[in-house]
């Protein structure tokens, strides 16, 4: 059975994401969380949201989500818990944010990038596996705990 990748832009990553899914469709299966349709006036947010949920309840493996700059639909998915989103534009960074802190969403800026760099970025990320060293696994401890902490409405912050 082939792992589930979810898919989310805006209209400014559109093309890009349709790219990308047409690339990888015979690797993976593809789960389009949207837009279907070109739209000047959609919203990050909405399709950022679907991907991270997706992601988190396990309906899909991994996410790759596209905005301008990457940045935009990085801060909104990692707004759901579980999500470990980062806007990568090098090979190095997609691949050890998954072996290093179990990175799950992939953000990638279609005005910053080409189509054969998100593939290379895309290709990295999805390849990458978890290093599993007990360094990185205390990181991601750490990191889950902030999160429970502001789930609970702890203040984080002292």
């Amino acid at each position: 059975m082939k792992q589930v990748v979810a898919f989310g832009s805006d209209h400014v990553g559109f093309d890009l994401k349709g790219e990308l899914m047409r690339r990888l469709q015979g690797e993976y299966a593809i789960l389009d969380m949207g837009p279907a349709a070109y739209d000047a006036a959609d919203d990050y947010p909405d399709f950022a949201g679907a991907v991270a949920c997706a992601v988190a309840s396990g309906k899909a493996w991994r996410g790759i989500l596209i905005c301008g700059s990457g940045v935009g639909v990085s801060i909104a998915a990692n707004k759901i818990p579980g999500v470990r989103a980062c806007v990568c534009h090098d090979t190095f960074s997609a691949r050890q944010g998954v072996e290093h802190v179990e990175m799950n969403v992939l953000c990638l800026g279609a005005r910053v990038i080409g189509v054969d760099l998100a593939m290379e970025l895309a290709t990295a990320f999805l390849n990458a596996k978890f290093g599993g060293e007990a360094k990185h696994k205390r990181r991601i401890d750490k990191l889950l705990a902030i999160e429970k902490r502001s789930l609970e409405g702890k203040n984080t912050c002292q």
